[in-house]
């Protein structure tokens, strides 16, 4: 059984989630977005042991401490293989924006399908391009539960007008993927509120 921490950080409130493993109290840091300090407070605080970071995608505010927070915990950062150039770029990644230069290079390249076996858990790394080519959901489903970064929103859905980005490739994505899971998902979004699989396919115009 997983518990989720989250911090709502950085300059568009980025929410960065913190996966428990309660069985052996190994952890899983989702989307680091900003303010070091503030991850290993909440890390402390839930007494777990990070073992990975999980990047939902490139954007400068899902990526501002990744490359400080392995750097402290020594863990490997997982991506998309198709973010691999977002997460180099600056101007991609829309940091040169905000006055700043970031870069990430992930130690870990994941394929659409694949299986991450972390902290104890088996996460199916599910690609749904539209908000970024590389974006990304995670999905345990031995717990029902999925990362949405910005491609779900409760409500709403990430925005295609971002370089890489494609409002036809972020319909495939919500039609062919994300509906297609169980109604009872619980869905964890890379900003605002948590919602559910169900509740948005009801609710959500663009499901």
């Amino acid at each position: 059984m997983i518990k989720i921490e989250s911090r709502v950080l950085g300059p568009v409130a980025t929410n960065c989630y913190l996966i428990i493993n309660k069985d052996n109290n190994e952890s899983i840091i989702v989307d680091p977005a900003d303010s070091p300090e503030s991850i290993y407070d909440m890390v402390v605080r839930s007494a777990s042991k990070p073992q990975a970071i999980l990047l939902t995608h490139g954007h400068f505010d899902h990526i501002g401490a990744a490359n400080e927070v392995r750097e402290h915990y020594g863990i490997k950062i997982y991506a998309s293989c198709d973010e691999e150039k977002l997460l180099a770029s600056p101007a991609r990644n829309l940091s040169n924006a905000y006055g700043m230069s970031l870069r990430v290079t992930a130690d870990v390249l994941h394929n659409d399908g694949d299986i991450l076996e972390l902290a104890g858990l088996k996460i199916k790394a599910i690609h749904t391009p539209g908000h970024t080519a590389g974006g990304t959901c995670y999905y345990i489903e031995s717990d029902k539960t999925l990362m949405s970064g910005d491609t779900l929103f409760a409500g709403s859905v990430g925005r295609t007008d971002y370089p890489t980005a494609s409002s036809a490739a972020m319909m495939e994505s919500l039609h062919d993927k994300l509906c297609k899971l169980p109604d009872d998902t619980d869905v964890y979004p890379g900003h605002g509120e948590f919602t559910t699989i169900g509740y948005e396919k009801q609710n959500n115009p663009f499901m």
